[in-house]
C-alpha cells in the first residue's frame, strides 16, 4: 500500500471508528489486568510494605512538620501515601512499556502499528489504557490505606482523580518513550532499574525537600528538576483539596514532551523504530 493511499484511509475515518480503537485497546489491556491477579497484588504489595513496615519503623525518627498542604502535623505514612500512589503509577507505566515491547514484536500492537489508523492515535490510546489500569490500583491503595487511618477529606478521594490522570499519563509516555529505543525484553529490564529507583528516592515520596536541602544542597536541586518530585506534590496536594500549580504546569509540560517524543520515536520513518530489511526486521 503507498503512503498516499495510507494517508487518504487515514483521514477517511469517522469519529465512531476511533471510539471503537479506542474502546478496543483500553478493553484488552483491562482484561489483560484482570486476567493477571498477580500483576494486581504486586502492584499492591510493594507500597504497603513501605507503608506498613518501612513507615512505622522510621515514625519517630521522621516526623514531618506543618507544611503545605498540611495544617496540622502528621504522622510519616501519611506523609508518604501520595509518595506511593505515584509510586504505583511509575511502575504501572513501566510495566505496560514491558508489555509495549513484547506486542510490538510479537503482539497485537504489531498489527495496530502498520493499519491505517494514526500512530499517533494508537500511541496514546495505549498511554490512556495504561493510565486507567494505574488509577484502579491507586483506588484500591486507597482503600486499604483507610484502614491505617490515612484518610484525607472525602472530597479529596475526587479531586485527586484529574492529578492521577495527568501523573499517569506524563509517567507512562516516559516509559513509552524508553520503551521505543529497546528490541529485547532482557534489555528493558535494566533500563527499569535505571529510570524507577532514581526518580523515586530523588523526589519528595519519601521525605520533604527542606529536609534534603539541609543536608544536601546539590541532591535538592536534583530531586527539584525531577518530574516525579512535582507529580508526588500535584497528587498530594490534589488529594486535599489544593493546587500546586507549579507541579501542575511541570507535570503537564514533562506529559506532553515526552508523548511528542515517544510519537517522533514510533515513526519508523524518523525515530527510532525502523523498518529492517524484506523479510523481518533488524
Amino acid at each position: 500500500m503507498s503512503s498516499a493511499t495510507v494517508e487518504r484511509n487515514r483521514s477517511g475515518f469517522s469519529f465512531a471508528a476511533y471510539v471503537t480503537c479506542l474502546n478496543g485497546i483500553v478493553w484488552r489491556e483491562a482484561l489483560r489486568f484482570l486476567h493477571q491477579r498477580e500483576r494486581f497484588v504486586s502492584a499492591l504489595v510493594r507500597p504497603l510494605v513501605w507503608l506498613f513496615i518501612f513507615a512505622a519503623g522510621f515514625r519517630q525518627v521522621l516526623g514531618i512538620s506543618i507544611i503545605p498542604p498540611y495544617e496540622t502535623y502528621i504522622l510519616y505514612e501519611v506523609y508518604i501515601a501520595p509518595g506511593l500512589m505515584a509510586m504505583i503509577q511509575l511502575f504501572n507505566g513501566m510495566q505496560s512499556s514491558l508489555s509495549m515491547v513484547y506486542d510490538r514484536e510479537m503482539g497485537n500492537m504489531r498489527t495496530l502499528l502498520v493499519s491505517p489508523l494514526p500512530r499517533w492515535y494508537l500511541l496514546f490510546c495505549k498511554l490512556l489504557a495504561g493510565t486507567a489500569v494505574s488509577l484502579l490500583q491507586v483506588y484500591a491503595f486507597l482503600a486499604i490505606a483507610w484502614f491505617w487511618d490515612i484518610a484525607p477529606p472525602p472530597i479529596g478521594y475526587l479531586t485527586v482523580l484529574p492529578a492521577l490522570i495527568l501523573s499517569g499519563l506524563m509517567l507512562g509516555a516516559l516509559g513509552m518513550l524508553i520503551s521505543s529505543g529497546i528490541k529485547q525484553l532482557e534489555n528493558f529490564a535494566g533500563v527499569m532499574n535505571f529510570v524507577i529507583f532514581p526518580m523515586f528516592f530523588a523526589s519528595s515520596a519519601l521525605y520533604p525537600l527542606w529536609r534534603v536541602q539541609e543536608s544536601s544542597p546539590m541532591l535538592y536541586y536534583v530531586c527539584l528538576f525531577n518530574p516525579f518530585t512535582h507529580a508526588v506534590e500535584l497528587i498530594r496536594f490534589a488529594l486535599y483539596g489544593q493546587a500546586n500549580w507549579i507541579s501542575l504546569a511541570v507535570v503537564g509540560g514533562c506529559a506532553a514532551a515526552f508523548m511528542i517524543g515517544a510519537i517522533y520515536a514510533y515513526d519508523p520513518s524518523r525515530g527510532l523504530i525502523r523498518r529492517g530489511p524484506a523479510g523481518g526486521e533488524t
